[in-house]
């Protein structure tokens, strides 16, 4: 008998904890850290843009009759070598072309370091490929050349054509990218407040996002240490000591926390018929019939021959229409109060409507007051 109640009572132990550890899994299979849903303030990337020649192309580069600015950067190049070419000749070369360039100086980017960049032709040059971009600065909006970048081009495109005229390009083949094609030569201007203080950007603004993030930290690190500013920025009290903010960094952004339900939204691709239902889309209590008309118009000449040769007329032809009108079935459907996603879409499914006519049931529905949801047209 004691043995079979120590079995009973390790049962119910084991079936406690299974519980407990369903209930952890379920709170935390939606939990995100809060460096995936929001960023330091202050700590960004910065844009550089860049101007260039490519050379060593295959006859696909710039007319340089066409584009005076590619023969004046090359002019302009081989003069800083000591080569000097007459104001009144003009070479006709095709195997260069005038390019423009920009790539991405990440945060905290260091001298040495080196970034992608990404090449596109500025003039008329068919493609770039097999070419070579040679030394050119990058600048930031402020004038400063934070990298240089040089190197040989990775086109993914195609172009081929004859001499009839006829082409076949595949993807662009007038842009192309160079992998760790420009050294940083300056350092990113981007570095960490020693005020004490710091702020959470979120990426998308939720108040109750907000709210949670700044909980999190709260119960993490201690009362009062967060509070959110509005509804998407959550101050946070820091260390003033650079070694202790980076590591005071590193635990609070792989703090977990469930964000906020995203507003009930209904997303139309007017381009492509691509339609995306939030989860959160509910709709009121709502009957739709939808239905169309097809009408057919065939035109049939009929040739009018006369009966005999001595009765004076002539041969004509007789215009004949034929009129179809065919009215497609359509079916008619309830939408309970409350109605979820499952239900709109299993609804709309069952009368076979296509995403042409599924826009016109959203738009039919949100002006009638019934779709509980934000409708966006791209």
């Amino acid at each position: 008998m004691t043995i079979g109640t120590n079995n009973i009572n390790m049962m119910k132990y084991i079936k406690s904890l299974l519980v407990v550890f369903l209930c952890f899994f379920m709170l935390n299979v939606n939990a995100e850290r809060i460096k995936d849903i929001s960023s330091v303030s202050g700590i960004r990337s910065n844009q550089l843009v860049g101007y260039g020649l490519v050379v060593g192309l295959d006859g696909s580069g710039d007319q340089t009759s066409q584009t005076p600015f590619t023969v004046q950067s090359l002019k302009t190049m081989l003069s800083k070598f000591g080569v000097t070419i007459p104001e009144n000749i003009n070479p006709q070369v095709k195997n260069i072309a005038a390019v423009s360039i920009h790539a991405k100086l990440p945060a905290f980017a260091k001298p040495g370091q080196n970034i992608d960049v990404t090449v596109s032709s500025l003039g008329n040059a068919k493609s770039l490929r097999g070419g070579t971009l040679l030394l050119a600065p990058l600048k930031g909006a402020d004038g400063i050349v934070y990298a240089v970048a040089q190197g040989s081009l990775l086109v993914g495109g195609l172009s081929v054509g004859g001499v009839d005229g006829s082409r076949i390009s595949v993807n662009i083949p007038s842009v192309g990218r160079i992998p760790s094609g420009a050294t940083v030569e300056v350092a990113s201007p981007t570095k960490l407040d020693s005020n004490g203080s710091i702020v959470l950007n979120l990426h998308k603004s939720d108040f109750t996002t907000a709210k949670r993030v700044s909980d999190a930290i709260n119960s993490a690190v201690g009362s009062g240490t967060a509070w959110p500013l509005d509804g998407a920025s959550v101050y946070v009290t820091s260390p003033k000591a650079i070694d202790q903010r980076v590591s005071y960094l590193s635990y609070i952004e792989n703090l977990t926390l469930i964000p906020g339900e995203t507003a009930a939204r209904v997303i139309v691709n007017s381009r492509t018929g691509t339609v995306v239902i939030g989860r959160n889309v509910r709709v009121s209590s709502a009957a739709v019939a939808h239905g169309s008309l097809t009408v057919t118009i065939k035109e049939r000449p009929v040739v009018s021959q006369p009966s005999g040769p001595l009765s004076g007329a002539s041969t004509v032809v007789v215009p004949t229409s034929d009129v179809r009108l065919v009215e497609e079935e359509s079916r008619m459907f309830l939408f309970d109060p409350g109605v979820e996603l499952n239900a709109i879409v299993r609804a709309v499914n069952q009368v076979g409507a296509a995403p042409g006519d599924l826009v016109a049931i959203l738009e039919a529905l949100k002006e009638a007051g019934a779709l509980r949801a934000e409708l966006v047209i791209i």
